[in-house]
């Protein structure tokens, strides 16, 4: 699979490399210079951007970041180029690319249209939805259902603002907690120190796949959100996003993203060799087939699809 996207990403760099490296600006010129690109990577997102039993950085995610870092190599022209990877929170993952800490981050970050007047995405790569695991024991299967209790979530996603503007507009009376990441959300619920999970669907799928016992969890039905997944760029650097973009068009034009994606949720994955199993949505295959950028949850429904 790898040489496969090393060979994608030679194909997209025909162009000559001294007249390209004559016009270099912003990200791309500061990594020519250092022959480094840093990429921001999550602890414990299973499957996009997590540590395997080595400690090693795995992930669907990942895997597309190093992608474009392979772009970025053959497109600037350098024998080598070193990739540094930087562990980043929801809430350090911002001021870590407006820093400059990171050049890039690819995760589970969702891209909407707040977050785009502050920090550019890529073209989406995932589409995922805004719901709550429980246990199974406490049937809770709504939003009323969890009026009065204690909910978590984790600090700086768009989960955690929208379960508490919901608790504010519909007088929910729910406590709501804060948890670092997602490992320690579900660890919380686990221990009952918390009746729900809210988070993006698919990371709840991996957290349940994951746990001592798989069956005495359940998955709300009903999707509050849609979160679509970009990866996470510098403002105003044109050039340097449409590296990344042009990275995900073609892995999208030649099919290879059916493979990635198969590779990462419908077979067995690290670390504990879990088959996640979730089919691609509709909505992704259709961002596959139409790229977009767009932080507009309304773009990936399927009557705007229909227009």
């Amino acid at each position: 699979m790898r040489i496969k996207l090393i060979l994608t990403a030679t194909a997209l760099c025909v162009a000559g490399h001294a007249a390209i490296a004559q016009d270099l600006t912003g990200t791309l010129e500061k990594i020519r210079s250092t022959g480094t690109i840093t990429i921001g990577h999550r602890e414990s997102s299973i499957p996009f951007s997590y540590y395997d039993k080595n400690e090693k950085v795995v992930g669907y995610a990942v895997d597309l970041c190093y992608l474009v870092a392979d772009v970025v190599k053959a497109k600037l022209g350098l024998p080598k180029l070193e990739v540094k990877l930087v562990p980043i929170t929801p809430s350090l993952r911002i001021p870590s690319i407006l820093s400059g800490k990171i050049d890039l981050a690819c995760e589970t970050m969702t891209n909407n249209l707040e977050r785009q007047k502050v920090v550019a995405f890529s073209s989406t790569y995932f589409v995922a939805a805004n719901r709550f695991v429980s246990k199974v024991t406490a049937n809770l299967k709504t939003l009323d259902d969890l009026k009065g209790k204690t909910v978590v979530s984790t600090i700086g996603s768009t989960n955690l603002k929208q379960i508490t503007e919901l608790n504010a507009e519909r007088h929910l009376g729910l406590t709501i907690l804060a948890a670092k990441d997602n490992f320690e959300a579900f660890r919380m619920l686990e221990s009952d120190r918390a009746a729900a999970h809210f988070m993006d669907d698919i990371l709840l799928y991996s957290s349940v796949a994951n746990s001592a016992t798989p069956a005495d969890y359940v998955v709300s039905d009903d999707a509050l959100s849609v979160e679509p997944y970009g990866m996470l760029l510098p403002p105003d650097d044109l050039a340097f996003k449409k590296v990344a973009d042009d990275a995900l068009a073609a892995i999208y034009r030649n099919g290879e993203i059916n493979k990635l994606y198969a590779k990462w949720f419908l077979n067995p994955i690290p670390p504990n060799g879990v088959n996640l199993n979730v089919p691609m949505s509709a909505a992704l295959r259709r961002a596959i087939a139409n790229p977009t950028d767009s932080g507009d949850p309304e773009t990936y429904t399927i009557r705007n699809a229909a227009k």
